[in-house]
C-alpha cells in the first residue's frame, strides 16, 4: 500500500544541547538534537510527500566546544553527548504521542497550524509531528465560503493558518496521526441545534438513499451536515432522489432528531408543511360524514373492501387481549399519492369510550379503523407492532 512520508532535514558539522522554553516541561515545545534523517509515515493515504524542514526547532541553541567531526558528509558525530541526546528525544518524542492519545481519550479541540497538503488532505503540526487531516474530514465551510475554487485551491489558500481539529487515530508504532475537523466543528456548534428548528442549508451529495445537506449557522458558514433521508423530502412519492435534490441546492430543512452519540443528524424538508393527510381527516373523511359522493364511503362499511394486506392485520388485531373489534368505518380519497405502501397511523386521541381510531392508507386511498377496546394509547400501539410482526 503506498505511503505518505515527510522526509525531514538532516543536521550536521556540531553538535546540539537543547533548552527548553515552555512552561511545561514535560512536553517541551521545541529541542534540537544531531539527526540524519527522520521520517513521519502515515498509512492508507496514496502519494509521497518530501518537505524540507527541521523535525524540533529550538528555541535556544549551544554549540559544545568539544565536538568532534568524524564525518563531516554524513552529519555523523562523535561526541559522549550524542547518546545522551538520542535517548532525550526518544523520551520527549514519546511524551508527544502520550500527548496525542489524551487529546484523542478527552476529545479534546487542538489548534493546528497547517504545514502543507497534498492530493489526499492537510498536513497539520501536532507539536514537533505533522499529522494527517484527510480532505473528507474538512468542514464544509471552507468550500462554502470558495465554492468556486478546488479543494487543492482551498487547501493551498489554509498553508500557515491554524484550524480547530479532534485527535481521531493515534498508533505509535505505525506512526500514524489522524485529525478531523468536522469532529472539532460538532463539538463547538451541535448544541445549537435542536429538534423542531428550522435551518437554511445547501444540498451537499446526493445519493440513492437521500441527500446530506450542511446546515448555514448565525455567522453565514456551514459547519454540521446532516441526512435528509428519501422518505423525508416529499409527502408525494419519491422515486428518485435526483428528480428533486441536486448538489448546491439552497434549501430550507427541519431538524427530526439529533443524536449526539452518533453526531448525527436527521432532517426532514417534507415537515415544513402539514402532512395531506391531516388535510384528509377533515376533507375527504369530515366528522360530520357529509362530503363528495365520489371521495367518500360512508352509506354501506360493510361493503367496503379493505385495502391489501389489512384485512389480515383486521383479524390478527381481534385476537390480541384487549382488543374486541376492529372494523373499516368508512373511506376516503386523497388528491395526491403519498406512498403505494400500506401505512397504518395511530390517532393522536386516546379512547374514548372504549374506541380508538386507525387510519390505513395506501396510493390515493384512506380507510378509517375503528377498534373497540380496553387498551390505552400505547398498548394499542404495541398489540398493533406485535401483529405487524406475525403478519409477513
Amino acid at each position: 500500500m503506498p505511503m505518505l512520508t515527510a522526509t525531514l532535514a538532516s543536521f550536521s558539522g556540531v553538535s546540539f544541547l537543547s533548552q527548553l522554553s515552555t512552561p511545561d516541561s514535560s512536553i517541551p515545545s521545541s529541542i534540537s538534537f544531531p539527526i540524519k534523517v527522520h521520517q513521519l509515515s502515515f498509512s492508507n493515504y496514496a502519494h509521497k510527500l518530501s518537505v524540507k524542514m527541521p523535525w524540533y526547532h529550538a528555541s535556544k541553541v549551544f554549540v559544545s566546544g568539544n565536538t568532534h567531526i568524524e564525518n563531516p558528509e554524513s552529519g555523523t558525530i562523535q561526541d559522549p553527548s550524542a547518546s545522551q541526546d538520542a535517548s532525550r528525544h526518544a523520551r520527549y518524542k514519546s511524551e508527544y504521542w502520550k500527548a496525542a492519545k489524551a487529546y484523542q481519550d478527552s476529545g479534546s479541540i487542538y489548534d493546528g497550524l497547517v504545514e502543507g497538503f497534498n492530493s489526499g488532505g492537510l498536513l497539520v503540526q501536532f507539536h514537533s509531528f505533522v499529522g494527517f487531516l484527510p480532505f473528507p474530514q474538512m468542514s464544509p465551510s471552507h468550500s462554502y465560503k470558495e465554492p468556486l475554487k478546488t479543494i487543492q485551491d482551498i487547501a493551498k489558500g489554509l498553508v500557515g493558518s491554524r484550524i480547530s481539529v479532534k485527535v481521531i487515530q493515534v498508533d505509535e508504532d505505525r506512526r500514524t496521526l489522524i485529525f478531523s475537523e468536522r469532529a472539532a466543528a460538532w463539538s463547538k456548534f451541535s448544541e445549537q441545534v435542536k429538534v423542531g428548528d428550522v435551518f437554511d442549508a445547501r444540498v451537499g451529495v446526493v445519493e440513492d438513499y437521500g441527500a446530506f445537506v450542511h446546515l448555514c449557522f448565525p455567522d453565514g458558514l456551514h459547519h454540521l451536515t446532516g441526512l435528509v433521508h428519501i422518505s423525508e423530502i416529499s409527502w408525494d412519492l419519491v422515486q428518485d432522489v435526483r428528480d428533486i435534490l441536486k448538489e448546491g441546492d439552497q434549501i430550507k430543512v427541519k431538524v427530526i432528531n439529533v443524536d449526539r452519540q452518533k453526531r448525527r443528524i436527521k432532517l426532514s424538508i417534507k415537515q415544513l408543511e402539514e402532512d395531506p393527510l391531516l388535510e384528509t381527516l377533515d376533507k375527504v373523511i369530515p366528522e360530520d360524514g357529509s362530503a363528495d359522493p365520489d371521495s367518500l364511503n360512508t352509506t354501506n362499511s360493510s361493503g367496503i373492501k379493505p385495502l391489501p394486506g389489512l384485512d389480515t392485520i383486521l383479524e390478527e388485531l381481534v385476537e390480541e387481549d384487549g382488543i374486541d373489534d376492529a372494523r373499516i368505518s368508512r373511506q376516503g380519497f386523497e388528491k395526491r399519492v403519498v406512498s403505494q405502501d400500506l401505512q397504518l397511523w395511530l390517532s393522536n386521541a386516546p379512547p374514548t369510550n372504549r374506541r380508538f381510531t386507525l387510519l390505513a392508507r395506501a396510493g390515493r386511498q384512506v380507510q378509517e379503523i375503528h377498534l373497540i377496546t380496553s387498551l390505552d394509547q400505547e398498548g394499542i400501539k404495541r398489540a398493533l407492532q406485535r401483529v405487524l410482526e406475525r403478519v409477513p
